[in-house]
């Protein structure tokens, strides 16, 4: 098997998939085609041509996905109709079986995107397998809520077009963390074409937000959502936020019987006050009010940390190398956390690397003893 192009070796192990997962079980390519469409099965002879022992052509990446989910479990050929099973819906065994079974047929259709010469050609493809495999990444049909502070009165008096009725006025002039949330709207909706990726202001949230994905952007001095989240999962990390002392702002994390606290770094240039180095959470967990939905928090003592808190996952240098290190670190754990360093140079955050250990400042994880 050594000896044949990697496009035959691919093709070899789709069909031993469908022939051979199970000795009691023979998947048909009808079946398969069926099953992998969904509403809209898919010819068979796409399949023959994936499969096919002369010329294979390669699938594309989402097909590739699709088939580990569909051979990760013998429960998706119960009742002789294969049908792919929703990663919610999966024990934590089967979500393990097609997390190995998506790296694998990965890595062979990266071998063999190489022989045929289209990998470089191809960079659409590539593009796709690292949305489609990232954290941001939700299942279709659902609904991503960003719920972003809105700077107080105050900030707001003095800019321009924050006024309502100004015929200027512009509404997301009056938000904050305006980077983070312009880079990660723009991410949300090319991961999820098939979501409804909204925008609301913390204190003016439907009753519909709270269930969906829902991604709270900034602290928990202007971001109630963000203060309410925090409070209701039970992280070991709190942000102090007391603006009215210049020791009053840090993150504050609980460790075996100890208490630490981490602040950003600033000095002292021509009285002013200048960062150079904020700390940011990243937080993802079950939601409280859904739990087949999650909640996200991004959120850093200065706007620099929440935007360095959001590129660690959508930066393109970054994020696959990020969010690998989120799988092996936590596989399936409901609830993880990591309190990062965000460096900031001449006014600029730099993206993360939580490959290095210098960047993470502490981790945490919470596994569900209910298995929900």
């Amino acid at each position: 098997m050594e000896s044949l192009d990697p496009r035959q070796l691919l093709a070899r192990r789709l069909r031993a998939l469908r022939e051979e997962r199970w000795p009691d079980m023979k998947v048909t390519q009808p079946q398969l085609a069926r099953a992998l469409g969904g509403n809209r099965a898919l010819s068979v002879p796409l399949i023959s041509s994936w499969e096919s022992r002369s010329n294979p052509k390669i699938p594309p990446y989402p097909r590739i996905e699709a088939y580990a989910a569909l051979f990760a479990t013998a429960r998706s050929v119960e009742g002789g109709t294969p049908q792919l099973l929703k990663r919610q819906d999966m024990t934590d065994d089967e979500r393990r079986s097609m997390d190995d079974l998506k790296r694998e047929l990965t890595r062979l259709r990266n071998d063999a995107l190489r022989a045929s010469g289209a990998t470089e050609a191809d960079p659409a493809s590539q593009i796709i397998q690292s949305l489609d495999s990232g954290p941001w990444r939700f299942e279709d049909g659902n609904s991503v809520m960003i719920v972003c502070a809105q700077l107080p009165p105050d900030m707001l008096s003095r800019m321009p077009y924050t006024d309502r009725s100004d015929p200027d006025y512009i509404a997301l002039y009056t938000y904050s963390d305006l980077d983070a949330l312009f880079e990660l709207y723009g991410h949300l909706r090319a991961a999820n074409p098939a979501n409804q990726v909204d925008l609301r202001a913390a204190d003016r949230l439907p009753p519909d937000a709270y269930t969906a994905h829902l991604v709270a952007l900034g602290g928990v001095d202007w971001n109630r959502a963000t203060r309410s989240v925090l409070s209701g999962l039970r992280l070991p990390v709190r942000q102090i936020a007391d603006w009215s002392s210049p020791e009053g702002q840090y993150f504050e994390v609980d460790e075996n019987g100890r208490t630490t606290r981490h602040r950003p770094l600033l000095e002292k240039s021509d009285q002013r006050n200048i960062l150079r180095q904020d700390v940011a959470l990243f937080a993802r967990a079950t939601n409280p009010f859904n739990r087949k939905r999650t909640v996200t928090i991004c959120n850093g003592m200065y706007g620099s940390g929440s935007y360095g808190a959001v590129r660690a996952l959508t930066d393109k240098r970054f994020r696959d190398r990020n969010a690998e290190y989120l799988r092996s670190r936590f596989g399936d754990s409901d609830s993880y956390c990591i309190l990062t360093r965000v460096q900031v140079e001449n006014g600029a955050a730099l993206t993360p690397d939580w490959t290095i250990a210098d960047y993470r400042l502490f981790e945490w994880s919470r596994t569900n003893d209910a298995g929900e």
